[in-house]
């Protein structure tokens, strides 16, 4: 039997899962069954094989469904999509977000390609999702695009320029989602701390965080996905200090350590910023755990900048790392510099995940046997306040959705990989 519930596979930011789940509601609104949508992402090469590969393991084994493409990597390179025997229909970041683009695709109204310059949009609509099918935790679009010009990156390409929901339409959307259940609210973005700066009177993300917490006194939890350095304002960090519905855990968008190659980036920060933000935070948080967007191997990185990076790992206590190898992206000044060999990429990447681990383990050390809170999710596993992941010990499959009070009890700290953190609940 052929379900009319279309199939939505995300790749990427949390951004583009709370965007997943907009299309999911759009395309059921639509009936578009038989219809597998691919909601792609750019940041890295091998983000865009996985798509492809996706994509044609899809058409192979469900040769019936219909094949539509969209994210990043579909409005950057949208020819190149479509050239894919697979693929039905290419559709732009703009578009994918509008419902008459489903209700024409329904139609068979719908062109090949439709992929508007997202360079030019202006504005971003406070689309309202009532409820998240397939994540717990429910993720919030307030900003999209980026003004930055990082010289690795190609997403500015692919999301356009910096723009804000507003707040009394942000705060109505966390509204809904409590009202739907929703425990947890991420406060998502693509430059995030960018937040409210074309809005009138230019209010900032601390603000912002402050009102939402004010205004949704129901709400349990709340998050926010990554942070630039460089735009911390004074309201964040009172949040962080004052609020404790405000989660303790912060992800920076670092990338690196040393600060050649942080100005080579065209990155706003340098290496001391970290140190010292992370310094004020636990002075204020003491509870608050960070981490960080590191990338190994960027044009002419030396033995040198790669152990300054280390170091950073260390000296603003790292445990949450994403650590990317470098690669290519065409259109950005980056490929034109000297490049560091594929060897000393793919160790340096290990080195900094190993450094990661490592501090994650203390981390998770200091805090065996403390009380705690965590959100379930399947499989009696899910989040801590500060997200240390654990598993729920239990002899039943608990609910997914609730929030319980917790002890981790042991771990397994000799594992080469994230350690797995077993936790019990605590009456």
């Amino acid at each position: 039997m052929t379900s009319n519930r279309p199939t939505i596979s995300t790749f990427g930011c949390r951004l583009n899962i709370w965007e997943s789940e907009l299309i999911r509601q759009y395309a059921t609104d639509a009936s578009l069954n038989n219809t597998v949508i691919f909601n792609t992402c750019a940041v890295t090469s091998e983000a865009e094989k996985q798509a492809r590969q996706a994509i044609r393991k899809t058409k192979r084994e469900q040769p019936e469904k219909q094949i539509i493409v969209t994210g990043c990597a579909a409005q950057i390179n949208p020819e190149k999509w479509l050239q894919m025997t697979e693929v039905d229909h290419v559709i732009g970041n703009h578009e994918k977000l509008l419902e008459d683009s489903w209700q024409r695709l329904k139609n068979t109204e719908l062109l090949p390609m439709e992929v508007s310059d997202i360079s030019e949009i202006r504005e971003t609509a406070a689309h309202m999702i009532d409820s998240f099918e397939e994540h717990t935790r429910g993720f919030l679009q307030i900003q999209q695009g980026c003004n930055h010009r990082c010289s690795f990156c190609i997403i500015p390409y692919g999301r356009g320029q910096s723009r804000s929901v507003a707040a009394g339409q942000v705060v109505e959307s966390v509204r809904t989602l409590c009202a739907n259940g929703t425990k947890e609210v991420v406060l998502s973005g693509i430059d995030l701390t960018s937040w409210g700066q074309d809005l009138p009177g230019s209010p900032k993300l601390g603000w912002l965080v402050l009102q939402v917490l004010k205004e949704v006194p129901e709400l349990p939890r709340l998050r926010l996905s990554s942070i630039d350095p460089a735009e911390f304002d004074h309201f964040l960090m009172t949040a962080f200090e004052t609020e404790p519905r405000l989660m303790p855990h912060v992800h920076l968008s670092v990338q690196h350590g040393d600060d050649i190659i942080l100005k080579r980036m065209k990155r706003r920060h340098l290496a001391r910023d970290v140190v010292r933000l992370s310094k004020e935070l636990r002075k204020r948080r003491p509870d608050i755990l960070l981490g960080a967007d590191l990338i190994a191997g960027f044009p002419t990185e030396t033995e040198q900048a790669h152990k300054a990076t280390l170091a950073l790992i260390e000296q603003a206590e790292l445990s949450h790392l994403h650590v990317f190898s470098y690669s290519d992206r065409e259109g950005t000044p980056a490929v034109k510099m000297p490049k560091t060999d594929h060897a000393d990429i793919r160790r340096r990447a290990s080195e900094l995940r190993d450094a990661g681990r490592k501090q994650y383990q203390k981390v998770v050390l200091c805090h065996v046997n403390k009380p705690d809170e965590i959100l379930l999710e399947k499989s009696n596993q899910g989040y801590l306040r500060n997200f240390i992941r654990v598993n729920v010990s239990h002899d039943e499959l608990l609910p997914s959705g609730h929030i319980h009070k917790v002890k981790i009890t042991h771990t397994d700290l000799n594992s080469k990989n994230t350690p797995s953190v077993i936790a019990e609940l605590v009456e």
